[in-house]
């Protein structure tokens, strides 16, 4: 299988907790790329010793007559095609919120335009054989569905009105409005049964448990600051890496966190010093997580970080914000990074939370 607001917190976004604890040394090869030369063409190559990449902001090929609106997710299926899914503006109602990519970055189609202000979460699994893929959609869209890689609807469904956390009608009355008692899903985790969890990362802040048939089951966590409740849990993933009891890892945003969880819910271990960390996904012996405070951190079997990509931290996250001025991006430098992905061939695509949308590929070196 390929992987791969609250509105307070979203307006509160550069105001938040700028610094990670996980704080390299000035000198470590981790902290900023260096440059090579091949064929007389700069290059980027981000990271330190085996994991090195070398950075490509300008992958995705997009058409003119399409316009990137807050890119947030992206994942890729069996056979490598690359799926972004963007906010989108609510007052284009006709224009694609989903866009697929072949290797090269050719956009081949584009489909969704029922997610158009809100697209959120994307992901693709393989059912029985078959892959499909998941979306979420936040705000006024307030729904979770299952489609084709073309985009034909499985199924689409929106609040789970029978877990008792959500106003009357918040099922049929999909108003744009916030709270913790509304539901604004964000991501997927998929679980060995065939069930799924989703994420109410902007709305009631639950992780809710569905059975392969997506007919809800449960739910855990709800809002609060200690272990097990959570404050934005925008992102999650299965961790099921080689010789580890599957865990449940859930992006604890606004608390600058990752916790972890047994695969009923119960909190196992808290890891501090992220940089509001939005999502989660893991390929081979490595655990990958995207901040918003402008890194991916790549984690190992340990869960120690063996490196740090794109690092823009200090920069970013003092003074004025630049998310909607390109022109004070740096080359080989993230921004906002809303989620990541591995490839089939462990290239990592990157979508970042910016004002015009980019989508970037980091190819492993």
């Amino acid at each position: 299988m390929s992987r791969q607001k609250n509105s307070s917190s979203r307006r509160a976004f550069l105001g938040a907790a700028a610094t990670a604890a996980l704080v390299l040394p000035a000198t470590s090869a981790w902290s900023a790329p260096f440059i090579r030369t091949s064929k007389n063409r700069p290059q980027n190559i981000l990271g330190h010793g085996d994991y090195q990449y070398e950075m490509n902001h300008h992958w995705a090929q997009l058409p003119d007559k399409f316009t990137w609106q807050t890119t947030h997710n992206v994942a890729v299926d069996p056979e490598g095609f690359v799926y972004v899914i963007h906010e989108g503006h609510e007052n284009q109602p006709d224009h694609p919120s989903i866009f697929v990519f072949d290797q090269e970055g050719k956009c081949v189609r584009s489909f969704g335009s029922r997610f158009q202000g809100g697209g959120h979460g994307l992901e693709v699994r393989v059912d029985d054989g078959t892959p499909f893929l998941y979306v979420t959609g936040y705000q006024q869209v307030k729904a979770f569905a299952k489609l084709t890689l073309k985009g034909e609807t499985v199924w689409e469904k929106y609040a789970p009105m029978e877990s008792g956390k959500y106003a009357a009608n918040e099922d049929t009355q999909r108003q744009k409005v916030w709270g913790r008692d509304r539901f604004m899903p964000t991501n997927f985790a998929f679980l060995p049964d065939g069930g799924f969890l989703l994420a109410d990362g902007y709305g009631a802040f639950y992780i809710h448990r569905y059975d392969r048939d997506a007919n809800w089951v449960s739910c855990f966590g709800g809002p609060g600051a200690g272990e097990g409740t959570f404050d934005t849990p925008h992102g999650l993933w299965i961790d099921n890496r080689a010789g580890k009891a599957p865990e449940i890892v859930v992006t604890d945003r606004a608390k600058n966190r990752l916790q972890f969880l047994d695969l009923d819910g119960n909190h196992l271990r808290t890891m501090e010093g992220f940089g509001m960390p939005a999502n989660v996904t893991s390929h081979g012996d490595l655990l990958m997580v995207p901040e918003l405070h402008a890194r991916i951190a790549l984690l190992g079997l340990d869960n120690q970080v063996v490196a740090y990509l794109g690092a823009d931290v200090e920069r970013v996250t003092k003074g004025d914000s630049i998310r909607t001025k390109p022109e004070q991006w740096l080359d080989g430098k993230f921004v906002h990074p809303h989620d990541a992905c591995f490839d089939n061939d462990g290239n990592i695509l990157v979508a970042e939370w910016v004002g015009t949308g980019r989508v970037s590929k980091l190819t492993r070196v």
